[in-house]
């Protein structure tokens, strides 16, 4: 059993986070790696911007302010550049980035990873690219996020869904662009389909409240496409968007080159939704094109390709039963394992 403690310095959350409401994807790894660990038989900590001090499924939880344990197996500093330095007698450091690593060329950052020189752990092929091979660090590990249990535990469906497709990401990645493109082209040649969408600020907790202008300038744009199909639910609980997803034909994302793992994509598919998707950023990473999904190359094409899992029956029976079959192989015990490699003997 190693002892293992991840700070974070980000929003507030914990464990029961997830049960409570909508939570963002890098919460939410968070609490599923933690959980995971804990459950492997790890002494398990996280000090975080949590309001108070509890026990939540094994693992140990306490406001960042009341400072860390003294000493551990293996540390993770969760993307912030004043937690990297903070457990000096940890045996091993690592440094866990999620967003496009670009925000790492400053001098704050630099200096530390360049002192400490930790294990910089990536999400993705393409998140490890945002690292310019000349950046100071120690070695580059790719581990992608899990898809949580509850997504993976399904058969193919036997009835149909409605033509019902969805969005749930944030409403700034390109939300604006999927409306047009629906107006325009999906919707006029899929009779009664709808898009519902599951989109909102209150996911990201204050990060969410700076922009929450900017994404309700969006919304308000879906407010007003009622008539075309369009309904505008809000962020839901995991447990709701699990249910959500088998009354769904599609997934619609372009992507963007800020998303590096694109959890959002991920549980869809996993669930048995085919996802039409671009070539932007990590999202081609989630989707085996023309089996579980598409690849388009421009907007044409993801029309088109929306269309055709709208209404063709038997396309979208593959691919939602292929989704199941593939999408769903690396779970969080896979990416714990991995986690585990990492923990000095």
């Amino acid at each position: 059993m190693a002892r293992i403690v991840l700070a974070d310095d980000g929003i507030e959350f914990d464990g029961e986070s997830p049960r409570k409401g909508p939570l963002g994807g890098v919460e939410s790894s968070i609490v599923n790696l933690m959980v995971e660990l804990a459950g492997r038989g790890h002494e398990v900590f996280v000090r975080n911007m949590c309001a108070e001090a509890k026990v939540i499924d094994g693992v140990d939880w306490a406001p960042l302010s009341n400072g860390l344990p003294e000493v551990a197996d293996l540390y993770i500093a969760n993307r912030g550049d004043k937690l990297i330095r903070l457990m000096p007698k940890a045996k091993r450091t690592i440094f866990w980035t999620h967003n496009p690593a670009q925000y790492l060329l400053k001098w704050r950052y630099l200096s530390k990873l360049w002192q400490v020189k930790p294990a910089i752990i990536f999400i993705g092929d393409y998140h490890a690219t945002t690292y310019p091979v000349w950046a100071p660090g120690g070695e580059r590990i790719v581990i992608p996020y899990g898809i949580a249990d509850e997504f993976r535990k399904f058969s193919p469906l036997d009835e149909l869904p409605p033509r019902r497709a969805i969005f749930t990401s944030n409403p700034l990645r390109s939300l604006d662009w999927l409306l047009q493109i629906w107006t325009r082209e999906i919707y006029p040649n899929a009779q009664d389909a709808e898009l519902h969408l599951f989109s909102g600020s209150q996911t990201y907790g204050s990060a969410g409240a700076a922009k929450a202008s900017e994404m309700e300038a969006v919304l308000e744009k879906a407010r007003g496409l009622s008539d075309h199909g369009v309904v505008l639910r809000g962020p839901v609980p995991k447990s709701e968007l699990i249910q959500e997803f088998r009354k769904a034909r599609a997934m619609l994302y372009k992507g963007d080159l800020n998303e590096t793992f694109c959890l959002a994509v991920g549980e869809a598919q996993a669930s048995g939704v085919p996802a039409v998707v671009q070539k932007l950023g990590s999202v081609v990473e989630r989707v085996k094109d023309s089996k579980t999904g598409y690849i388009a190359e421009n907007d044409e094409e993801f029309a088109s390709s929306a269309v055709k899992l709208l209404n063709d029956d038997d396309v979208w029976r593959d691919q939602h039963k292929a989704a199941i079959e593939t999408q769903g192989a690396w779970g969080w015990k896979q990416a714990a394992m991995a986690f585990e490699e990492l923990i000095p003997e």
